[in-house]
């Protein structure tokens, strides 16, 4: 019974936020009290609900001061080197600015933190969709899938929950599976392509001034997160005070063709601009900090070591650098209070979504729907695939890393996969590489904290980005699982 209502719950959850009959946050807390309340433990519900807040505080935490030091980190300039030099490959291109988007994201993701990403690409790319009015759920995406396949990285979360719960070392689950990793990642630039060539035949090639002369009129809305001009249409609007400096480059027309308009191919090599105005963040903007450009970028390599190394938990360490950045960059109280406040809607649109996805999985735990749902789906798997777990493990991770979070597949489920494998002589090692090929889809789940930041930073419904994104996100951790077993792997 409890199998049936965990199913019933999730699925009711998904089909009201994609079809837009509730918000992500309504649902996540109404939907999960009102199936507590129908299997019976509706006395529960509290003790549940304050277990699941108790687990996930320090989660919002760690967003929280993340999203201050990192947006921080933005308005003095500290990523704008590598804005540049995507947006210097984007120009004017559809094609061009998708593919960027993914690389830009999947660099971004080495530091292992999903919020960071998803702030820094959007900061980067939104003003490029916006003005070519390109669709923001292809930015949010190939933004999240290309993440979800870096976020493997042994300091990522996945490798190191499946390594502890196996009791295996994380280098060699990890180095191992880089090729196969390596071709999602390929996988993700090839999707990134196919879309921006999508974008490119319905837009056409445009020079920036063209497309701002097909924009009649602009908005200038927060983000907090460095500063950008955003368009007053599209799938959604954001951005921060200030003006983008999007220039024209008559070499990036190509006399493409499509909806939008053509560039004229007699363009005057004189009117170009030099790439350098080639900005997706305003180049004059007032809060940046030019001489103090080291010191942040040491702060930044110091605090990712730090993470890297465990010398601290991950909330102190972003609470620490938070303020040392803001006390440092903006010593005078009037600024510092300016940039809390320029990102004080970050900060309280996830933290909410946080605390109420602890609603969501604290009566999914407590009710023990979770650990029911677990047994069902191992216990449905047969007999004769028992010598092929690693396979089986990496297909059951694409929905169940979905529908739960990464500590209760990992910690949960996995050791009971790799005891069904060790039955049949599949070794431990060879199901914890299994089970990392769903994280490409896992970042897009309603259960992940960071997802939020990426549709609210784009203003898009969460729902639109679940449905565009989900079909491209089972492709790509299929093709990991794929190069998994060609490579031998698993």
């Amino acid at each position: 019974m409890l199998t049936i209502l965990g199913f019933a719950m999730i699925a009711t959850f998904l089909v009201l936020i994609m079809t837009k009959k509730m918000s992500p946050i309504a649902a996540l807390v109404l939907i999960p009290a009102l199936f507590c309340v129908a299997v019976g433990q509706g006395a529960q519900l509290g003790d549940y609900v304050i277990e699941g807040v108790g687990n996930l505080a320090p989660t919002a935490a760690m967003l929280m001061f993340a999203i201050v030091y990192f947006g921080v980190m933005i308005d003095v300039g500290l990523f704008d080197p590598i804005v540049r030099g995507i947006l210097k490959f984007c120009r004017a291109d559809p094609m061009r600015i998708v593919v960027g988007t993914a690389v830009l994201a999947a660099i971004v993701s080495l530091d292992g933190d999903g919020s960071t990403t998803f702030m820094i690409t959007v900061s980067a790319m939104y003003p490029l969709y916006k003005r070519l009015k390109m669709s923001l759920v292809v930015m949010t995406g190939v933004a999240a899938t290309a993440n979800g396949v870096m976020n493997t990285l042994p300091w990522g979360g996945p490798t190191a929950r499946a390594a502890t719960a196996l009791k295996l070392d994380a280098s060699e689950i990890f180095v191992p599976m880089i090729p196969a990793l390596a071709m999602g990642l390929l996988a993700v630039f090839v999707l990134a392509y196919v879309l921006g060539l999508r974008e490119r035949k319905r837009l056409g090639m445009l020079t920036l001034d063209e497309a701002l002369a097909r924009e009649p009129e602009q908005e200038t809305v927060s983000t907090g997160a460095g500063s950008m001009r955003g368009g007053s249409t599209g799938t959604g609007s954001t951005g921060s005070g200030g003006e983008d400096r999007l220039r024209k480059d008559a070499s990036a027309s190509g006399g493409g063709t499509g909806t939008g308009t053509d560039a004229d191919p007699a363009a005057d090599p004189a009117d170009e601009v030099d790439d350098d105005e080639f900005q997706g963040l305003d180049p004059d903007r007032p809060t940046l900090r030019p001489k103090l450009y080291w010191f942040n970028a040491g702060l930044t390599a110091a605090l990712l070591t730090a993470m890297i190394m465990e010398l601290m938990p991950i909330p102190v360490l972003f609470l620490l650098g938070a303020a040392l950045a803001l006390t440092v960059n903006f010593p005078h109280m009037p600024d510092q209070r300016a940039r809390i406040a320029a990102h004080a809607d970050n900060v309280l649109n996830v933290s909410g979504m946080v605390f109420a996805a602890a609603v969501f999985t604290g009566v999914l735990t407590g009710t023990g729907m979770v650990e029911h749902m677990a047994d069902w789906v191992v216990g449905a798997v047969p007999d004769a695939m028992g010598p092929h777990m690693a396979i089986v493990t990496g297909l059951l991770s694409l929905p169940l890393t979905y529908f739960m979070s990464n500590d209760g597949f990992y910690f949960g489920v996995l050791p009971v996969l790799a005891e069904a494998g060790a039955a049949h002589g599949v070794s431990p090692l060879e199901i914890a590489r299994a089970s990392l090929a769903g994280q490409a889809l896992h970042m897009s789940s309603p259960l992940v904290p960071a997802v939020y930041v990426l549709v609210g930073m784009a203003k898009v419904e969460f729902g639109d980005h679940t449905r565009f994104t989900v079909k491209w996100a089972v492709l790509t951790s299929l093709v990991v699982l794929a190069a998994g077993v060609l490579f031998g792997i698993m």
